[in-house]
C-alpha cells in the first residue's frame, strides 16, 4: 500500500477503526477482569456506594432522594451525587436480569457500564486528533490513550464511579472547542460541559478553561460569534435541564458542592452573557476584549456577593474533619507529596504532551493554520500540569489533555525515524519515539530503581479486607448497624445486609467525626458512639491503610486497645474463620 493510499485508508476508516479499537480493548479488559467481575470486586469506596445507590433506586427509593439510608440509620447519609451516572447501570441491570438473574445481571452491569464512557472518550479523542493534528493521526492518539496509566483505569470494568463519565465529557468539550464549524463546536462544548456539571463539579476548572478559550476565540475573530452563542445557549439551557431532571432534593438548596441554585445561577448568567456578546456589533478586538472582561468581572462579583459561602473549598468541612480526613486523602495531596515513582508515572505523559504542543505551535506559526486552537489546547494542558502541584486528583484529566500533544510528538518523530535507510535506527528510533510520545519512558528509571521488596508478613492465605469471601461470615450474622472505619463502610453495605455509620463523604461530617472520636477516644467515648447509633457490632480490619488516623499509635485509644486484643467488657469477640482479615465484636 502506497503512502497516499495508506493515508486515504486511515482517513476514510477512522470511525470503524476507533470502534474496532474500543471493542478489542473492551473485550481484553473484560477477559482480564473476569475473576474480579465474578467476585463483584469494586475496589473503591465510591464504586461501592454507587452500586448501593443504584440498588436503592431499583428498590423503589424516590428519584430525587439520594440519601443513603444504609449509613447512619435511620436518618441516613446525605450524598451529593447525581442520578445521571446511575442510569446506565440501572438500565443494564433491568435489561440483563431476565436473562441472567438478579445477581449476575448486577455483576455484568457494573462490568459493562464503564465501557460506555470509554467509547465516548475514545471517539472524542480521535476527533480531536483529526481536527488538531492530522486526519490520519487518530491511531497514534489511540495508542497514547491506551498507554495513559492514570486515565485508563477510570474506564476499566467495575469502575462505576462518575469520574469516567466526566472525563468522557471533557474530551467531548475539547473536541467541540477545536471543531472548525463554529456553531456546531460551541453547541458540542456547551452540552458536554452541562452534562459534566450535572454529574458533579470535579471538572469545573477544566470546563471553565474551555469556556474561556471559547470566548477568546471570539475576541480574536468576530466570525466566531456563532460559537459563543451556541456554547452559551447550550451551556445555560443544558445546565437548567440537568438541574431539573437530576438535582436531588438536597441539591435544590444553596449548596456549594453540586449543581445547585448556586452554580446554576452562575452558569445560566454566563451563558446568557455569552449569547448577548455574540449579537453585539463589536468589530474591534479591543472592544470585544474589554466588554468580555467586563462581563466576566460582573459575573465574578455577582457570584461573590450572592454566594459568599461558596468562595472557599466546596466541601465545607470543619477544620477538625479536614485535618483528620480530607488532608490525608492521597489523591487530595500535591504531586510533590507522592512517592517519586508514582509522581513520575503521573508526569510522564503530560510532559510528552507539552513537548508535542510546542512542536505543533511552531508548525502552526509557520503555516498560519490552526494556531489559535493549538494555543488554546496548550494553555489548558499547561494549566492541568500546574494543577498537579495542587492535587493529584487532577491527574486523569491532565493525561487526557496531554494526548493531543503526545499525538503531535508522535507524528513529528515517527516519520523521521521510519524514513531511515538503516534497519537499526528505523526500528530502534521508532520504538524510542513511541516511548517518548506515550510517556512509557518513565518506566526506565522505575525499573532501574525498584522499590525495596517488602517482607511478607502473616499467613499468605489470609483474605483481604474487600474480598467477597471475607464478608460471608459477616453476612451470615443477623442484620445490625456495625461501627467500622469510614473506608470500610461502603463495602460493608454492598456485601452484606448490615448498616454502617459513615463513609468518606463530606456532607456527613458529624457521623464521620463520631466514628473518629469513638475510635480515638476512651472506652466511654466509644460507648457513646455505640449507643448513639444503636451499634450491634464493631468491625476492624487490622493492617488496612489509614489506621493511624483512628488512634492506632495512641495506646490509650479504643482503636489501639481493640487492635491489641483488649476490648472493653461489654464487647464479646465473635469467632471468624482463620483466613478472615477481620476482628469482630458483638455489643452486649
Amino acid at each position: 500500500m502506497t503512502e497516499l493510499a495508506e493515508s486515504r485508508w486511515l482517513n476514510d476508516r477512522w470511525i470503524s477503526g476507533t470502534l474496532a479499537v474500543w471493542l478489542a480493548i473492551a473485550v481484553l479488559m473484560i477477559f482480564a477482569r473476569m475473576p474480579d467481575i465474578a467476585a463483584l470486586a469494586l475496589g473503591d469506596t465510591d464504586d461501592n456506594l454507587r452500586l448501593a445507590q443504584v440498588r436503592a433506586l431499583l428498590g423503589g427509593q424516590p428519584w430525587y432522594d439520594l440519601t443513603q439510608y444504609r449509613l447512619a440509620p435511620p436518618a441516613g447519609a446525605n450524598i451529593h451525587w447525581s442520578r445521571l451516572p446511575d442510569l446506565p447501570i440501572a438500565g443494564l441491570v433491568l435489561l440483563l436480569e431476565p436473562l441472567l438473574g438478579s445477581a449476575a445481571a448486577e455483576r455484568w452491569a457494573v462490568a459493562l457500564a464503564p465501557l460506555l464512557p470509554f467509547a465516548i472518550g475514545l471517539f472524542a479523542i480521535a476527533l480531536i486528533a483529526r481536527r488538531i493534528v492530522a486526519p490520519i493521526a487518530w491511531p497514534i492518539a489511540m495508542l497514547a490513550t491506551l498507554c495513559a496509566g492514570i486515565l485508563m483505569p477510570m474506564w476499566l470494568p467495575l469502575r462505576i464511579d462518575h469520574h469516567g463519565w466526566q472525563l468522557a465529557m471533557l474530551a467531548v468539550a475539547i473536541a467541540g472547542l477545536v471543531d472548525p464549524r463554529a456553531a456546531r463546536g460551541g453547541a458540542t462544548s456547551g452540552i458536554a460541559s452541562a452534562l459534566s456539571l450535572t454529574i458533579g463539579l470535579e471538572m469545573l476548572i477544566f470546563l471553565g478553561l474551555v469556556g474561556a478559550a471559547t470566548a477568546l476565540f471570539w475576541v480574536r475573530d468576530r466570525s466566531e460569534s456563532p460559537r459563543i452563542a451556541a456554547y452559551g445557549a447550550a451551556l445555560g439551557g443544558g445546565a437548567a435541564i440537568g438541574f431539573a431532571l437530576f438535582a436531588s432534593g438536597a441539591n435544590r438548596l444553596a449548596v456549594c458542592d453540586a449543581l445547585s441554585p448556586v452554580w446554576l445561577s452562575a452558569v445560566a448568567a454566563a451563558g446568557a452573557l455569552l449569547v448577548l456578546l455574540a449579537v453585539l456589533p463589536l468589530r474591534n478586538p479591543a472592544a470585544r476584549l474589554g466588554l468580555g472582561g467586563l462581563a466576566g468581572a460582573a459575573l465574578a462579583i455577582g457570584f461573590a456577593l450572592a454566594w459568599p459561602d461558596c468562595l472557599g473549598r466546596p466541601e465545607g468541612v470543619s477544620a477538625e474533619l479536614q485535618a483528620l480526613w480530607l488532608d490525608n486523602v492521597q489523591e487530595a495531596r500535591p504531586l510533590y507529596r507522592q512517592d517519586w515513582r508514582k509522581a513520575l508515572l503521573i508526569l510522564a505523559l503530560p510532559l510528552s504532551g507539552l513537548a508535542g504542543y510546542a512542536i505543533g505551535i511552531a508548525g502552526a506559526r509557520r503555516t498560519g493554520k490552526g494556531l489559535a486552537a493549538m494555543l488554546a489546547l496548550f494553555a489548558i494542558a499547561l494549566a492541568s500540569f500546574a494543577l498537579l502541584f495542587w492535587q493529584v486528583r487532577t491527574a486523569p484529566a491532565a493525561q487526557l489533555l496531554a494526548i493531543p500533544g503526545a499525538t503531535m510528538l508522535g507524528m513529528y518523530l515517527l516519520p523521521r525515524w521510519r524514513a531511515s535507510a538503516h534497519m537499526l535506527p528505523r526500528v530502534g528510533g521508532s520504538l524510542a519515539a513511541l516511548a517518548l510520545m506515550t510517556g512509557l519512558w518513565a518506566v526506565v528509571p522505575i525499573i532501574a530503581f525498584p522499590e525495596p521488596a517488602e517482607t511478607e508478613q502473616g499467613d499468605s492465605g489470609t483474605l483481604t479486607c474487600s474480598e467477597r469471601a471475607a464478608f460471608e461470615p459477616i453476612r451470615a450474622l443477623p442484620d445490625a448497624t456495625i461501627l467500622t472505619p469510614i473506608d470500610l463502610a461502603p463495602r460493608l453495605i454492598v456485601m452484606s445486609g448490615h448498616n454502617g455509620i459513615a463513609g468518606p463523604y463530606h456532607r456527613n461530617g458529624a457521623a464521620m467525626l463520631d466514628v473518629f472520636h469513638g475510635f480515638q477516644g476512651t472506652e466511654a467515648r466509644l460507648r457513646e458512639t455505640v449507643d448513639r447509633y444503636g451499634v450491634g457490632y464493631i468491625l476492624l480490619c487490622p493492617g488496612m491503610p489509614g489506621e493511624g488516623h483512628y488512634g492506632l499509635d495512641d495506646p490509650a485509644s479504643s482503636y489501639a486497645r481493640l487492635s491489641g486484643g483488649e476490648p472493653p467488657d461489654w464487647l464479646e469477640p465473635v469467632a471468624l474463620p482463620a483466613n478472615s482479615p477481620f476482628t469482630l465484636w458483638r455489643v452486649d
